[in-house]
């Protein structure tokens, strides 16, 4: 068995853990509607050019732009229009010289035009204002070829890559692929993640905590950013502190999922079994304890086959941050998302000094507030056993690495839960 709790910069050890998934889970087909922040399977290319027609930017007036050379205010164009497209329909109006058509926004032009004048621009000659073709228009300003018209294949050109694989797909995304007529996008299959807790102290939420137990906090924190995530979390219940009966739980519950998290049973102590437990679910196994964070030092990140395995402290507040940093991406990557999506970040002025080590990234729980100068980031101080610290929080200062504390008034970056 290797040497454990030598521990690792936070980047290094989610590259470590990242580098030895290379598969990624089998595709399912779906209905687009239904696809919102799922992982795109395969590249998505475009059946046909978007727009399939040329289309008017504006309500207005097809016409030959040349027609409308040297036009002003002084010196308009005097130009016969001979017809409409009605939304919807087809353009069967031929334009020669000297002749415009109406059309509408989003409506289709005739073949003969080259551009549209905004009826902005233009003024109906010794006529109602609704007056119906023929009648004479003033056009008071030149349009250029193109003006105020999207081409064919302007949007997107026929077959071109619309989507790339491991793309999530955003509420624009689902809207351009059902623009297209895809009804249907091959997506990659949620992860399933299986969640242990451990400890013969943690009792279910729904029991009664008595003297020296306490409630299960992590297997819902920890299934609730699985969520977030994209992931399918599966519920193991509580092991207790027992060698044989963690392994078999451990064993049962990875081999009907793609990932596993044990929450507690992480920290360098005779009682805990987390990483003689990973070692033996396969190879490769552990590959580190310990990350150079506060809190969660003592977090477990090992890999059995293609399916990563993290064993989380058990202090509610180590066991988010940590999950965050090492389950989180790990979802993205079994899904095929090679750089998972940054969570919010802002800039604010701190609020408090923070105490910290350098060689050591710390995560503090923040309150904002926002004020005439900006936003302000307030610590919310407390240990990492306490849930509320979070609860009272919006999100998390980052001490860099290298930073031996931050002082009150400094710019911090704060990750928005």
């Amino acid at each position: 068995m290797p040497e454990f709790f030598n521990v690792l910069p936070p980047d290094d050890a989610r590259e470590l853990l990242l580098s030895r998934l290379t598969a990624v889970l089998s595709s399912e087909t779906i209905a687009t509607e239904d696809a919102l922040e799922r992982v795109t399977a395969a590249p998505v290319y475009a059946p046909h050019a978007l727009p399939a027609f040329r289309r008017s930017t504006m309500d207005g007036y097809a016409v030959r732009a040349a027609d409308t050379y040297g036009a002003s205010g002084s010196l308009p164009a005097f130009l016969q229009v001979i017809g409409e497209v009605p939304m919807g329909q087809a353009a069967n109006v031929e334009l020669k010289t000297g002749d415009a058509a109406i059309v509408h926004t989003g409506g289709m032009i005739p073949e003969t035009a080259d551009a549209v004048v905004q009826v902005e621009h233009t003024q109906i000659v010794g006529a109602a204002l609704h007056a119906r073709p023929p009648f004479e228009i003033e056009v008071m300003k030149a349009v250029a070829v193109g003006q105020n018209v999207l081409q064919v294949g302007e949007d997107v050109a026929e077959q071109a890559e619309i989507l790339p694989a491991g793309h999530i797909l955003r509420p624009q995304d689902l809207g351009g692929l059902l623009a297209l007529g895809i009804t249907e996008v091959s997506v990659t299959r949620r992860p399933r993640v299986a969640i242990l807790a451990t400890g013969d102290e943690v009792v279910a939420p729904d029991k009664w905590a008595g003297p020296g137990q306490i409630r299960d906090i992590n297997s819902y924190t920890t299934a609730g950013l699985v969520r977030q995530a994209g992931g399918v979390p599966v519920l193991g219940g509580i092991v207790p502190d027992n060698f044989n009966a963690l392994q078999a739980a451990a064993q049962k519950a990875l081999a009907e999922a793609d990932m596993l998290v044990m929450s507690a049973g992480s920290s360098v102590s005779v009682r805990d079994m987390t990483v003689e437990v990973i070692e033996g679910l396969g190879e490769p196994g552990v590959l580190l304890h310990g990350v150079a964070t506060r809190p969660g030092k003592p977090t477990i990140v090992g890999v059995v086959g293609q399916k990563p395995v993290i064993g989380l402290p058990g202090n509610p507040v180590s066991a988010m941050v940590q999950f965050d940093m090492f389950g989180t991406p790990a979802i993205y990557r079994l899904q095929g998302v090679q750089t998972p999506p940054r969570r919010g970040l802002v800039w604010a002025t701190l609020g408090k000094n923070i105490a910290s080590e350098s060689g050591r990234e710390d995560y503090i729980p923040a309150k904002l507030a926002e004020g005439v100068g900006g936003l302000t980031a307030v610590p919310v101080f407390g240990k990492s056993n306490l849930i509320y610290t979070l609860v009272n929080a919006d999100g998390l200062i980052k001490v860099p690495l290298n930073k031996a504390g931050l002082l009150a008034g400094e710019q911090v970056e704060v990750r928005l839960f």
